[in-house]
């Protein structure tokens, strides 16, 4: 049973790791994330919902690491009003 599942997560992660329109930096983090996930849930709880849980919460994590890292050479800041934004930064860092 644990076979399948990892078979199927492995599956929908190449699935997305080859759409186009998907960003590189965001898709192989997600499905590392995805099969990490589902893995450690399987093996928790022995059953394919909670594979199935920790795909979705480690493919979530994942693209938002991914996400996160897609901009080398910028940082994030935080204005008065507490909005986020991106900038270059400082020399050195």
């Amino acid at each position: 049973m644990k076979s399948m599942i990892l078979a199927a997560v492995a599956a929908s992660t190449l699935a997305l790791s080859g759409c186009q329109s998907v960003d590189r930096n965001v898709a192989i983090p997600a499905g590392i994330g995805a099969l990490g996930g589902a893995a450690i849930g399987a093996g928790i709880t022995g059953n394919a919902r909670g594979a199935l849980i920790g795909a979705a919460v480690g493919g979530a994590g994942g693209a938002l690491v991914g996400a996160a890292t897609n901009r080398p050479g910028q940082c994030v800041y935080r204005d008065g009003r507490g909005q986020r934004y991106y900038a270059d930064c400082p020399a050195g860092y």
